[in-house]
């Protein structure tokens, strides 16, 4: 027995629980489709915590000037967590069309302000920028630190979808 099969087995099998004490399959299934769901609950609860104390929503609705739309907010956070992990479970196929290259660009952005702005919250939790700028003696243009590094990730990215070395 290998993986799966072994866990099941060890867990919900007769060293455990007393073989057919469940109902057999389904009551093993059963089992197994709680202990998942719980734990992919517990894990989504403690990112959607992680983001919301470090302040990613809170600055980018502040940034915007959409505090009003705040019951919005909440319900496509938590409309965006559900359906990602839907998509990501069962793998449905996203058919785009023609637009498919502009529907990926337009994704590709979006993931990478995202991104852009939880790295931002997450050093200023940490206040990790006073530390850096001390370090590196620099006084003024620290800014252009971070627009250097963030331009020398996409040229890295541009450079490795060019030639197509993802696919390798």
């Amino acid at each position: 027995m290998y993986g799966r099969q072994m866990l099941e087995s060890q867990v919900l099998g007769g060293q455990v629980l007393g073989g057919q004490a469940l109902g057999g399959h389904l009551g093993q299934q059963l089992v197994l489709a709680l202990i998942g769901a719980s734990a992919g609950g517990v894990i989504a609860a403690g990112v959607f915590a992680f983001l919301a104390i470090i302040g990613v929503f809170p600055r980018l609705i502040g940034k915007t000037g959409t505090s009003r739309h705040i019951l919005l907010y909440e319900t496509m956070i938590v409309l965006g967590g559900i359906i990602g992990n839907v998509l990501d479970l069962y793998e449905f196929p996203v058919l785009m069309g023609q637009g498919s290259n502009l529907v990926l660009g337009m994704f590709g952005l979006s993931v990478g302000v995202f991104v852009g702005c939880l790295v931002m919250s997450l050093a200023e939790t940490l206040q990790s920028l006073p530390v850096i700028n001390r370090r590196i003696h620099l006084a003024v243009g620290f800014q252009y630190v971070i627009l250097a590094i963030a331009a020398g990730k996409l040229a890295g990215a541009l450079v490795y979808f060019a030639r197509e070395m993802s696919s390798q």
